[in-house]
Protein backbone atom coordinates (compact mmCIF):
# COMPACT_ATOMS: atom_id res chain seq x y z
CA UNK A 1 0.00 0.00 0.00
CA UNK A 2 1.30 3.45 -0.88
CA UNK A 3 1.88 5.88 1.98
CA UNK A 4 1.62 9.66 2.08
CA UNK A 5 3.37 11.88 4.60
CA UNK A 6 1.83 15.21 5.57
CA UNK A 7 2.76 17.90 8.05
CA UNK A 8 0.13 18.84 10.60
CA UNK A 9 0.06 21.45 13.35
CA UNK A 10 0.86 19.72 16.65
CA UNK A 11 -2.13 21.23 18.46
CA UNK A 12 -4.45 20.00 15.72
CA UNK A 13 -2.93 16.52 15.90
CA UNK A 14 -3.39 16.40 19.70
CA UNK A 15 -7.00 17.58 19.36
CA UNK A 16 -7.71 14.80 16.86
CA UNK A 17 -6.02 12.26 19.11
CA UNK A 18 -8.20 13.28 22.06
CA UNK A 19 -11.40 13.24 20.01
CA UNK A 20 -10.55 9.90 18.39
CA UNK A 21 -9.41 8.39 21.69
CA UNK A 22 -6.11 7.10 20.37
CA UNK A 23 -2.49 7.55 21.45
CA UNK A 24 -0.92 7.95 18.02
CA UNK A 25 -1.29 10.99 15.76
CA UNK A 26 -1.04 8.68 12.73
CA UNK A 27 -3.87 6.48 13.99
CA UNK A 28 -6.00 9.50 14.91
CA UNK A 29 -5.71 11.16 11.52
CA UNK A 30 -6.29 7.85 9.75
CA UNK A 31 -9.45 7.28 11.81
CA UNK A 32 -10.76 10.74 10.93
CA UNK A 33 -10.07 10.26 7.22
CA UNK A 34 -11.72 6.83 7.20
CA UNK A 35 -14.75 8.25 9.01
CA UNK A 36 -14.98 11.12 6.53
CA UNK A 37 -14.89 8.70 3.59
CA UNK A 38 -17.48 6.38 5.19
CA UNK A 39 -19.75 9.34 5.88
CA UNK A 40 -19.47 10.39 2.23
CA UNK A 41 -20.44 6.90 1.08
CA UNK A 42 -23.42 6.85 3.45
CA UNK A 43 -24.55 10.24 2.13
CA UNK A 44 -24.27 9.02 -1.46
CA UNK A 45 -26.28 5.91 -0.62
CA UNK A 46 -28.93 7.97 1.17
CA UNK A 47 -29.32 10.63 -1.52
CA UNK A 48 -28.65 8.41 -4.51
CA UNK A 49 -26.19 10.96 -5.85
CA UNK A 50 -22.68 9.88 -6.72
CA UNK A 51 -19.59 11.80 -7.65
CA UNK A 52 -19.64 10.10 -11.02
CA UNK A 53 -23.18 11.30 -11.81
CA UNK A 54 -22.36 14.79 -10.56
CA UNK A 55 -19.33 14.90 -12.87
CA UNK A 56 -21.47 13.74 -15.80
CA UNK A 57 -23.96 16.51 -15.09
CA UNK A 58 -21.17 19.09 -14.90
CA UNK A 59 -19.72 17.90 -18.22
CA UNK A 60 -23.02 18.02 -20.13
CA UNK A 61 -23.01 20.85 -22.67
CA UNK A 62 -25.17 23.81 -21.79
CA UNK A 63 -27.95 24.90 -24.17
CA UNK A 64 -25.86 27.82 -25.45
CA UNK A 65 -22.89 25.48 -26.13
CA UNK A 66 -24.82 23.05 -28.35
CA UNK A 67 -24.35 23.35 -32.09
Amino acid sequence: MAKVTVSLDAELAVEVMVLAGVNSPQDAVEAVVRDYIARGHRTEAHTGRTDRRLREIAEEPKDDQRG
